[in-house]
């Protein structure tokens, strides 16, 4: 199995003989700051760990049943090629409050017909039976920001010397948020 930790650059389009694809870009790189085995913690794993920031790192588990790779290896985008299916893995991007139209899909109230001020409203939210708002209700609250991997994502550049990465379609995350990418 292929697993590294990225930084997510940004999207672009890539013009080639099959037409235009639109890509984002990974700068890849990670090293291995610990390794896990099945007699000392009861389960095998390689801690990866990326430069975030200048004074961040981020750290990422990944298990793995077996692995030739020691402490102190470099993992760079070499390891991947062109055409490869991998799954991409990444908190999304979190959006605050929302109300139910927007997090929920609800089509709200008619803007006519004595509908004054509540056009996106949720309408009634129980009955009276249980006495209470029924839990699971779809209502407003925190939407986004949440762990998101998006699979069978195809390959379609590896630039070695720069370090990147393209993969086909978009992936979850803002601008320079750290996501992992793993060969299916």
């Amino acid at each position: 199995m292929k697993f590294i930790l990225g930084k997510k650059l940004g999207m672009t389009t890539l013009y080639g003989e099959d037409g235009a694809e639109n890509v984002t870009l990974v700068e890849c790189g990670a090293r291995v700051s610990l390794i896990r085995n099945e007699e000392k913690d009861k389960y095998s794993a390689v801690q990866l760990e990326i430069q975030k920031t200048a004074k961040r790192v981020f750290k990422k588990e990944i298990r793995v049943e077996k692995t030739e790779l020691k402490e102190g290896d470099v993992l760079d985008v070499s390891i991947f090629e062109k055409g490869d299916i991998v799954s991409v893995s990444g908190v999304t991007k979190a959006k605050g409050f929302q109300g139910v139209v927007k997090r929920h899909g609800f089509a709200g109230s008619p803007k006519t017909h004595g509908h004054k001020h509540d056009l996106r409203a949720p309408g009634a939210i129980g009955s009276g039976f249980p006495e209470h708002v029924v839990k699971g209700k779809r209502m407003a609250g925190r939407m986004g920001g949440v762990q998101s991997t998006g699979k069978n994502i195809k390959v379609v550049l590896v630039d070695v010397p720069k370090k990147i990465l393209g993969l086909k379609g978009a992936v979850p995350g803002i601008l320079g948020n750290i996501i992992e990418i793993k060969s299916i």
